[in-house]
């Protein structure tokens, strides 16, 4: 991969990182209950659907209104294959949130997208399974 990259002429220091920013975490993000939207997924699936619409929405029109906080954005997978496919998955749900968020003006400094395993989903929130959803929190203010 190196030397195709190099042969096409772009060099490795080229290349966008594709770390999440630094700043802050989202630990204890799934036990807070105020400004927390659920995005429902199909099985399988890390395709943003026409149901995610409205929480995104308001999602985003809460994270406009708050540019102070940062916005934790949870991908779960549950038994949709092996262990190592569903987290796979679940960080695929979250990129595609996270993705849809910067698409729409909050700032990638603000974002922040992690895959988290089944047991640690929130359970009262979705109209899904919540192992099948993207869970977007916004943070309470530094």
């Amino acid at each position: 991969m190196k030397r195709l990259l190099l042969v096409l002429g772009i060099t490795l220091a080229a290349l966008p990182a594709l770390a999440q920013p630094a700043g802050f975490s989202c630990v204890g993000a799934e036990k807070l209950e105020d400004d927390v939207f659920s995005i429902a997924f199909p099985r399988g699936s890390a395709t943003l659907a026409e149901a995610a619409r409205s929480p995104l929405a308001a999602a985003i029109e809460a994270a406009l209104a708050a540019p102070e906080r940062n916005t934790c954005i949870l991908g779960h997978a549950g038994q949709e294959g092996g262990a190592t496919t569903s987290i796979q998955l679940a960080a695929q749900r979250a990129r595609a949130v996270s993705q849809a968020l910067a698409e729409r003006g909050i700032g990638v400094e603000r974002l922040r997208a992690e895959a988290r395993s089944a047991q640690f989903s929130p359970t009262v929130r979705a109209a899904e399974p919540p192992s099948r959803t993207v869970t977007i929190v916004l943070m309470p203010p530094p």
